[in-house]
Protein backbone atom coordinates (compact mmCIF):
# COMPACT_ATOMS: atom_id res chain seq x y z
CA UNK A 1 0.00 0.00 0.00
CA UNK A 2 1.00 3.58 -0.53
CA UNK A 3 1.51 5.78 2.55
CA UNK A 4 -1.33 8.24 3.14
CA UNK A 5 -1.06 11.46 1.15
CA UNK A 6 -2.87 14.67 2.06
CA UNK A 7 -6.35 14.66 0.56
CA UNK A 8 -8.25 17.67 -0.73
CA UNK A 9 -10.95 16.79 -3.23
CA UNK A 10 -14.59 17.15 -4.13
CA UNK A 11 -17.06 14.87 -2.38
CA UNK A 12 -20.10 12.92 -3.49
CA UNK A 13 -22.99 13.01 -1.03
CA UNK A 14 -24.83 9.68 -0.79
CA UNK A 15 -26.50 10.29 2.55
CA UNK A 16 -29.02 7.43 2.51
CA UNK A 17 -28.47 4.95 5.35
CA UNK A 18 -27.66 1.27 4.83
CA UNK A 19 -25.87 1.48 1.48
CA UNK A 20 -24.77 -2.14 1.32
CA UNK A 21 -22.00 -3.81 -0.65
CA UNK A 22 -24.48 -5.05 -3.27
CA UNK A 23 -25.44 -1.43 -4.01
CA UNK A 24 -21.78 -0.40 -4.03
CA UNK A 25 -20.90 -3.17 -6.49
CA UNK A 26 -23.68 -5.47 -7.75
CA UNK A 27 -22.89 -9.18 -7.35
CA UNK A 28 -22.83 -9.82 -11.11
CA UNK A 29 -19.52 -7.93 -11.28
CA UNK A 30 -17.89 -10.04 -8.54
CA UNK A 31 -17.10 -13.13 -10.55
CA UNK A 32 -13.33 -13.18 -10.26
CA UNK A 33 -10.50 -12.34 -7.92
CA UNK A 34 -9.09 -9.54 -10.05
CA UNK A 35 -9.23 -6.23 -8.19
CA UNK A 36 -8.50 -4.01 -11.18
CA UNK A 37 -11.22 -2.68 -13.47
CA UNK A 38 -14.09 -2.82 -10.97
CA UNK A 39 -14.33 0.96 -10.54
CA UNK A 40 -16.33 1.33 -13.75
CA UNK A 41 -19.10 -0.76 -12.15
CA UNK A 42 -19.32 1.24 -8.91
CA UNK A 43 -23.00 1.81 -8.05
CA UNK A 44 -23.89 0.35 -11.47
CA UNK A 45 -27.56 -0.21 -10.61
CA UNK A 46 -28.16 3.31 -9.31
CA UNK A 47 -25.77 5.36 -11.43
CA UNK A 48 -27.41 7.36 -14.16
CA UNK A 49 -26.16 9.08 -17.28
CA UNK A 50 -27.17 12.40 -15.71
CA UNK A 51 -24.07 14.62 -15.31
CA UNK A 52 -25.55 15.87 -12.03
CA UNK A 53 -25.36 12.36 -10.51
CA UNK A 54 -23.04 12.53 -7.51
CA UNK A 55 -20.45 10.09 -8.87
CA UNK A 56 -20.63 11.19 -12.52
CA UNK A 57 -17.77 13.63 -11.92
CA UNK A 58 -14.40 12.88 -10.40
CA UNK A 59 -14.85 12.64 -6.64
CA UNK A 60 -12.36 11.11 -4.22
CA UNK A 61 -14.54 11.36 -1.11
CA UNK A 62 -18.00 9.98 -0.34
CA UNK A 63 -20.13 11.49 2.42
CA UNK A 64 -22.52 8.68 3.31
CA UNK A 65 -25.29 7.75 5.69
CA UNK A 66 -25.14 5.41 8.65
CA UNK A 67 -24.11 1.76 8.15
CA UNK A 68 -22.27 2.28 4.85
CA UNK A 69 -20.87 -0.98 3.47
CA UNK A 70 -23.18 -3.33 5.33
CA UNK A 71 -23.96 -6.68 3.79
CA UNK A 72 -21.70 -9.32 2.34
CA UNK A 73 -18.06 -9.87 3.15
CA UNK A 74 -16.89 -9.47 -0.44
CA UNK A 75 -13.78 -7.32 -0.73
CA UNK A 76 -14.78 -6.43 -4.30
CA UNK A 77 -16.88 -3.48 -3.06
CA UNK A 78 -13.76 -1.83 -1.61
CA UNK A 79 -11.83 -2.60 -4.79
CA UNK A 80 -14.57 -0.89 -6.84
CA UNK A 81 -14.45 2.20 -4.62
CA UNK A 82 -10.66 2.52 -4.78
CA UNK A 83 -10.69 1.64 -8.49
CA UNK A 84 -13.04 4.57 -9.07
CA UNK A 85 -10.61 6.86 -7.24
CA UNK A 86 -12.40 7.02 -3.88
CA UNK A 87 -9.85 7.49 -1.07
CA UNK A 88 -12.14 8.30 1.86
CA UNK A 89 -15.70 7.56 2.97
CA UNK A 90 -17.16 9.76 5.72
CA UNK A 91 -20.14 8.30 7.61
CA UNK A 92 -21.52 7.79 11.13
CA UNK A 93 -20.94 4.02 10.97
CA UNK A 94 -19.74 1.25 8.68
CA UNK A 95 -20.37 -2.45 8.18
CA UNK A 96 -17.77 -4.26 10.30
CA UNK A 97 -16.48 -6.62 7.61
CA UNK A 98 -16.43 -3.77 5.08
CA UNK A 99 -14.37 -1.71 7.55
CA UNK A 100 -11.78 -4.47 7.82
CA UNK A 101 -11.59 -4.81 4.04
CA UNK A 102 -11.22 -1.03 3.68
CA UNK A 103 -8.35 -0.93 6.18
CA UNK A 104 -6.59 -3.76 4.34
CA UNK A 105 -6.84 -1.87 1.04
CA UNK A 106 -5.92 1.68 2.06
CA UNK A 107 -9.44 3.16 2.00
CA UNK A 108 -9.93 5.64 4.85
CA UNK A 109 -13.23 5.32 6.71
CA UNK A 110 -13.77 8.48 8.77
CA UNK A 111 -16.45 8.03 11.44
CA UNK A 112 -18.37 11.22 12.26
CA UNK A 113 -21.41 11.98 14.40
CA UNK A 114 -24.87 12.18 12.84
CA UNK A 115 -24.87 15.94 13.52
CA UNK A 116 -21.50 16.42 11.80
CA UNK A 117 -22.66 14.31 8.85
CA UNK A 118 -25.73 16.56 8.50
CA UNK A 119 -23.53 19.68 8.65
CA UNK A 120 -21.21 18.35 5.93
CA UNK A 121 -24.07 17.13 3.73
CA UNK A 122 -25.94 20.44 4.04
CA UNK A 123 -22.83 22.43 3.13
CA UNK A 124 -22.07 20.19 0.15
CA UNK A 125 -25.69 20.41 -1.03
CA UNK A 126 -25.33 24.20 -1.04
CA UNK A 127 -21.82 24.18 -2.55
CA UNK A 128 -21.51 20.86 -4.46
CA UNK A 129 -18.01 21.50 -5.79
CA UNK A 130 -16.55 22.72 -2.49
CA UNK A 131 -13.17 21.17 -1.77
CA UNK A 132 -13.09 18.87 1.24
CA UNK A 133 -9.77 18.38 3.03
CA UNK A 134 -9.22 15.24 5.10
CA UNK A 135 -6.30 15.39 7.53
CA UNK A 136 -5.62 11.88 8.81
CA UNK A 137 -2.85 13.03 11.15
CA UNK A 138 -5.12 15.54 12.94
CA UNK A 139 -8.30 13.48 12.36
CA UNK A 140 -10.08 16.52 10.93
CA UNK A 141 -12.30 17.21 7.94
CA UNK A 142 -12.55 20.77 6.61
CA UNK A 143 -14.76 22.37 3.98
CA UNK A 144 -15.65 26.03 3.75
CA UNK A 145 -15.74 27.37 7.31
CA UNK A 146 -16.61 23.93 8.70
CA UNK A 147 -14.25 21.70 10.65
CA UNK A 148 -15.32 18.38 12.14
CA UNK A 149 -13.28 15.71 13.85
CA UNK A 150 -13.51 12.04 13.02
CA UNK A 151 -12.80 8.77 14.76
CA UNK A 152 -10.65 5.95 13.46
CA UNK A 153 -9.08 2.91 15.10
CA UNK A 154 -5.54 3.96 16.12
CA UNK A 155 -3.95 0.85 14.58
CA UNK A 156 -5.75 1.44 11.27
CA UNK A 157 -4.74 5.12 11.33
CA UNK A 158 -1.09 4.19 11.91
CA UNK A 159 -1.18 1.59 9.12
CA UNK A 160 -2.75 4.02 6.63
CA UNK A 161 -0.21 6.74 7.46
CA UNK A 162 2.66 4.26 7.02
CA UNK A 163 1.10 2.55 3.98
CA UNK A 164 1.07 -0.88 5.59
CA UNK A 165 -1.34 -3.67 4.75
CA UNK A 166 -1.91 -6.68 7.04
CA UNK A 167 1.32 -8.35 5.92
CA UNK A 168 3.29 -5.12 6.32
CA UNK A 169 1.97 -4.66 9.85
CA UNK A 170 2.97 -8.23 10.68
CA UNK A 171 6.45 -7.79 9.20
CA UNK A 172 7.04 -4.84 11.54
CA UNK A 173 7.24 -7.48 14.29
CA UNK A 174 9.46 -9.86 12.34
CA UNK A 175 12.25 -9.87 14.95
CA UNK A 176 9.83 -10.65 17.79
CA UNK A 177 8.20 -13.38 15.70
CA UNK A 178 11.57 -14.94 14.91
CA UNK A 179 12.57 -14.82 18.59
CA UNK A 180 9.31 -16.48 19.61
CA UNK A 181 9.69 -19.19 16.96
CA UNK A 182 13.27 -19.86 18.05
CA UNK A 183 12.17 -20.20 21.68
CA UNK A 184 9.33 -22.60 20.92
Amino acid sequence: MTPWRPLSARAAVLASPDIDTDKILPARFMKGLERHGLGVHLFADVRTGDPAYALAADRAIIVAGRNFGSGSSREHAVWALTGHGIRCVIAPSFGSIFAGNAASNGLLLATVSDADLATLADHLAAVPDAPVAVDLHAQEIRTGNIMVGFAIDPAVREALIAGLDDIGRTLRHQDAIAAYEAAH
